[in-house]
């Protein structure tokens, strides 16, 4: 039986406190976006994708955050693969948070991964992006189980423009049973 849980839209977004490389600790609660704060959870250092997805978000957040977006990036990794993830890639304007546990990532409805390869953690999360407004409501989940079929960040940058000028309202509220 699948005890995974899920963030649903229109709803308060799960809690989500994390350990940022400063040693601040990011409260999703204590942010203030002029319109949303953009959650992306990414698999770890492990993961060649991940970090061209992080490359590419790292040459877009400017836009983001002239159009009102706040972005983070958070994995399960330990602050000193997360630490080495920010060295040694091109990130250095990503906000990475790091040392995510399970339960939260459940909270999210993130698929959980088990290391198959000595360069990966015992345990991870899968991706997911989520946009939350500034009043906590989750406006937009995707999750994958693999680290293929993430949304393609630049299209975010018009989508704010649309969003905004649209009162486009958040989608896939009604819970299945």
């Amino acid at each position: 039986m699948n005890t995974q849980q899920k963030a649903i839209p229109k709803s308060q977004a799960p809690a989500l406190e994390v350990k940022l490389l400063n040693g601040d600790t990011w409260s999703l609660k204590k942010q203030n976006p002029d319109f949303f704060t953009m959650v992306i959870f990414y698999r770890g250092l492990h993961c060649p994708l991940f970090k061209k997805y992080l490359e590419k978000l790292n040459e877009i957040q400017g836009d983001l955050e002239f159009k009102g977006v706040n972005v983070i990036a958070i994995s399960m990794d330990p602050e000193v693969r997360a630490r080495k993830s920010k060295m040694d890639w091109n990130i250095e304007n990503v906000n990475l948070g790091c040392e995510m546990d399970a339960e939260t990532a459940a909270k999210w409805g993130l698929y959980l991964s088990e290391s198959i390869s000595p360069s990966e953690t015992p345990l991870f999360s899968e991706p997911g992006l989520f946009l939350v407004k500034p009043d906590n409501e989750l406006y937009y989940a995707n999750v994958s189980s693999n680290p293929w079929g993430r949304p393609f960040l630049p299209s975010f940058v018009q989508l704010m423009d649309f969003l905004k000028s649209s009162n486009y309202p958040a989608r896939g509220e009604v819970v299945q049973l």
